[in-house]
């Protein structure tokens, strides 16, 4: 028996992405098909790197192809091309396909920690990642990721640093170190479209920007110059913090920034007998993800070596990738990336994200 093209298409046709909720055909994911006597051989064309079904997507396809009748061999390659938002960045000479802000209402939060973990993860699935560190007054992602310096300018252009497979750019690389930065609205503005048309970023799946905490100058003058693919908005349980990140929040949507999620951080704390204290309450993030319509994206438990590693210039990423809060990282920055995805290519979608802890 002939196998044809149109016979695999079929049972490809068959096959679902889970997060965008429709099949590999026509969502135009398989790429150079090839037929030669039983051997089928093809392509599948992810949305993101950071795919979290890539596994079972490429199982159920290889699966789909070999009940062909004649079909013996399968080899499947799986690929990835993370889609444009459609958004124009003119200040960006390089196209930027994804800009994603993470900021919160209040400080002390842990959201410059979640922006350089979620960073690193969605770099070390494969993603090109930029970070820009808008927290201006306090720009804490060099000591977070061990950076020192930036490279030498490229005439105009500023070089941006980089480690752990991302490039990054802060005001902390620019000033000496504990040179405070006493500047108004106007020159907070001026720097943030510095670091975005003055750098030299290259073409970006993932730009991912640590906001300063607050609903001030910063954020404005971001969403003004940089069109957001969308937000994340980071919480720790207890209700003062809940509060704070409510009214972040609403300032993305009065900003018209697409929200795509809450995180609560510092959620609780696993002991050595077995037992789970919540330090800070719990529930919180679900409450405000439920109470405002949005996506709730998980839970990070509380670690010291996030710490550690914060301070150490190694985020736990990397330095203890098994661990339950780097897990928790990688499926958060994995969940974002799917949101991403399914905002850039339109799809209607109403699957919901399945949080595992």
């Amino acid at each position: 028996m002939t196998i044809t093209k149109e016979s695999v298409l079929a049972a490809l046709g068959k096959v679902q992405e889970p997060d965008l909720g429709q099949d590999l055909v026509t969502l135009n994911m398989i790429r150079a098909l090839e037929i030669d006597g039983d051997k089928v051989a093809f392509s599948i064309m992810l949305t993101t790197p950071a795919c979290p079904f890539r596994g079972k997507i490429e199982k159920d396809a290889k699966a789909a192809v070999l009940a062909i009748a004649g079909v013996k061999t399968v080899e499947v390659k799986m690929d990835s091309d993370v889609p444009n938002d459609g958004r124009m960045r003119g200040l960006v000479n390089m196209p930027i396909r994804n800009a994603i802000a993470v900021g919160s209402g209040k400080g002390g939060v842990g959201k410059s920690t979640v922006a350089v973990n979620v960073a690193v993860a969605l770099a070390m699935a494969g993603a090109r990642v930029g970070l820009l560190d808008a927290d201006i007054y306090g720009p804490n992602t060099p000591t977070m990721l061990g950076v020192e310096k930036l490279p030498p300018p490229n005439g105009q252009k500023l070089i941006p640093a980089q480690a752990y497979g991302l490039k990054m750019i802060s005001m902390g690389l620019l000033v000496k170190p504990g040179q405070p930065l006493i500047w108004r609205g106007p020159m907070l503005n001026s720097a943030i479209r510095q670091f975005l048309g003055d750098v030299e970023w290259g073409e970006l799946d993932y730009l991912i920007v640590d906001l300063p905490p607050g609903t001030g100058d910063a954020a404005l003058s971001l969403a003004q110059a940089l069109p957001l693919s969308g937000a994340v908005v980071v919480t720790l349980p207890q209700l003062v913090s809940l509060e704070d990140a409510g009214r972040g929040l609403n300032m993305f949507k009065q900003l018209e920034v697409p929200i795509l999620g809450v995180i609560e951080n510092m959620s609780f704390l696993d002991l050595p007998d077995g037992t789970r204290m919540d330090i800070f309450g719990s529930g919180g993030g679900e409450q405000l993800a439920q109470a405002t319509e949005t996506t709730f994206l998980g839970k990070l438990p509380i670690d010291q070596n996030v710490r550690i590693g914060g301070d150490s210039g190694k985020p736990i990423v990397v330095s203890f990738p098994d661990s339950a809060v780097a897990q928790a990282f990688t499926e958060i920055s994995q969940r974002i990336a799917a949101k991403v995805s399914v905002a850039a290519l339109g799809v209607n979608n109403s699957l919901p994200i399945n949080i595992v802890e």
